[in-house]
């Protein structure tokens, strides 16, 4: 008996063992690859270093204050009569800061040229803040620096306004959109700039171009592609080939536009550029301000 329990206990042993023996080990589990770090901009170490001269409220709406970042040229005086440019950061309509437009600001302010950052309403579709919104802003800005020209030491006629991307659309609405204004607005004050300058913008706000849900129905209303008419004013426009954000097919049309109404369009296109593309390559960012200074001399906005 004892030697028939000693055999079967040996023969669990061996048969577990060898079952053992055939199960595979599990497979060490994969680890998910590293998402890949987003490219750096060129500017953000610079724009996080510089701070405005000063900043004023040029709007409220309800309780909420706007503010204009200002950069003064060394020796600025209120009794100047400078170039201005404002600057208007992109972000889709729905994120940035006025930051992001810091190192354009600093660079024209050195120039000579009194720069303003932008801070605009960003969407809220509780707080009913649209793209409408945001044009508002942009044109509510224009009004206040010409109408307080005297004493931030600009001439009104000498004002240039600059965006990329969400905020190239909101320049080119300082200009374009007549009727969406504020209400509070002194609309004896015209909104439109001397000067346009639009960095890879959303020019088309329809199907194929960039905006039309954040549009909403009236998108047309707002799509600069769709609204140029004779006597816009002389634009600058750079953009990507490969730009898979704002279409460069809108940006075509717009020059093509702007040409045909006997408007001035100096048309700078990048041959396979991605959105936003001199920000990711020193000299690209370079040369294009070389470019916007040889505009803005042109214009004798900069002397």
């Amino acid at each position: 008996m004892k030697n028939c329990l000693l055999f079967a206990g040996l023969w669990c042993l061996l048969l577990t063992n060898g079952l053992l023996a055939q199960t595979p080990e599990p497979k060490p589990v994969a680890k998910p690859a590293a998402k890949a770090a987003a490219p750096r901009q060129v500017i953000e170490e610079a724009a996080a270093k510089l701070e405005p001269t000063r900043t004023v409220i040029y709007k409220k709406v309800g309780e909420r204050e706007l503010r204009l970042d200002i950069f003064e040229p060394a020796g600025h005086k209120p009794t100047d009569r400078r170039g201005c440019l404002i600057g208007i950061h992109g972000g889709g309509w729905t994120s940035g800061e006025p930051r992001r437009f810091y190192t354009f600001a600093d660079h024209f302010a050195k120039q000579g040229m009194l720069c303003v950052s932008l801070q605009y309403r960003l969407l809220d579709k509780a707080k009913g803040v649209t793209p409408f919104e945001c044009v508002k802003d942009g044109r509510s800005a224009v009004r206040y620096l010409k109408a307080h020209a005297a004493e931030l030491g600009i001439d009104p006629a000498k004002i240039a306004v600059a965006g990329g991307s969400a905020g190239g659309h909101v320049a080119a609405g300082t200009a374009l959109f007549d009727g969406v204004d504020e209400a509070t607005d002194d609309l004896a004050i015209s909104s439109t700039p001397a000067a346009l300058v639009l960095y890879y913008p959303v020019i088309d706000t329809g199907p194929q171009g960039y905006g039309m849900t954040k549009c909403g129905s009236k998108w047309k209303e707002i799509s600069p592609v769709d609204h140029v008419l004779a006597g816009v004013p002389p634009t600058i426009l750079f953009h990507g080939t490969g730009d898979t954000v704002t279409p460069f097919a809108g940006a075509k049309r717009f020059d093509e536009a702007m040409r045909a109404a006997g408007n001035r369009c100096e048309f700078h296109e990048n041959d396979g550029g991605r959105h936003g593309y001199f920000l990711y390559d020193q000299t690209l960012y370079e040369t294009t301000l070389r470019q916007t200074r040889e505009f803005f001399k042109s214009l004798k906005l900069l002397d």
